[in-house]
């Protein structure tokens, strides 16, 4: 089984203004068409920068299969879920929050999800979580602690609704995320056949999930815009300094 994951950090084009850069526009050049379409609705510099940093992701590990997303042609299931038309066989998911972007490859069917920590909600919690995560989370005193198993729900609950591809027509409190030394997930009564990955980043959680899996181990990389910028062009970039 075969799941790479990739974290890239945006920071560096997520000023107001950078989309002004000329190494901002070289890299939008890189993707496609429709990529650089979505890049410009957004309206403020982090939404560009993070929609401009999925693009590369997807571009980044295509490329590891000899592909580029300039040429990559992309099909959409029922459920509105992205494929490859022309490579069945390479499944992605990709996600982004904050100023970092996430993408996963895999020979199956994967999820993924990162969000940036910050004051948690727990109301959200009480309106759409199972009745056996929301008891965890209010069994759990301290607030640090109860915050993390907030996000860790989130996370692991948002990738395995986007590897489903039903996304909010899936009510999240339709199925239970179990954690423990496996994480498992349950619905209507039964343990489905997902396994999952966690991870744990300064200021953010994320977590992966794979259909038909025990567990999900990937390869990672954490990357920075430069590491992109190497990998395209073989030259390092000035990213951070104006066009």
């Amino acid at each position: 089984m075969k799941v790479q994951m990739y974290l890239l950090d945006v920071a560096p084009l997520s000023r107001e203004g950078s989309e002004e850069m000329a190494e901002f526009q070289e890299l939008c050049a890189m993707l496609s068409e429709k990529r650089r379409e979505k890049i410009r609705k957004f309206r403020f510099a982090q939404g560009k920068a993070l929609s401009l940093g999925a693009g590369l992701l997807l571009d980044y590990g295509l490329r590891k299969y000899g592909v580029r997303e300039r040429d990559a042609v992309l099909v959409y299931g029922r459920d509105e879920k992205p494929y490859l038309r022309d490579y069945p066989e390479i499944f992605f998911n990709l996600s982004h929050s904050g100023t970092m972007a996430m993408a996963v490859f895999a020979d199956r069917e994967t999820g993924c999800d990162v969000e940036k920590i910050g004051k948690a909600d727990f109301r959200v919690a009480r309106r759409f979580f199972a009745e056996k995560e929301r008891e965890i989370l209010e069994g759990t005193k301290k607030e640090r602690e109860r915050t993390e198993l907030f996000y860790r729900l989130w996370v692991l609950k948002e990738s395995f609704l986007k590897v489903t591809g039903k996304g909010i027509r899936m009510p999240m409190d339709e199925f239970c995320i179990h954690i423990g030394r496996q994480i498992r997930v349950e619905m209507g009564g039964k343990f489905c056949n997902y396994g999952f990955q966690e991870f744990s980043l300064p200021g953010y959680r994320a977590a992966l999930c794979l259909e038909g899996a025990e567990t999900a181990e990937a390869g990672t990389e954490c990357l920075q815009m430069d590491d992109i910028w190497l990998s395209a062009t073989g030259t390092k970039g000035r990213l951070g300094q104006p066009g």
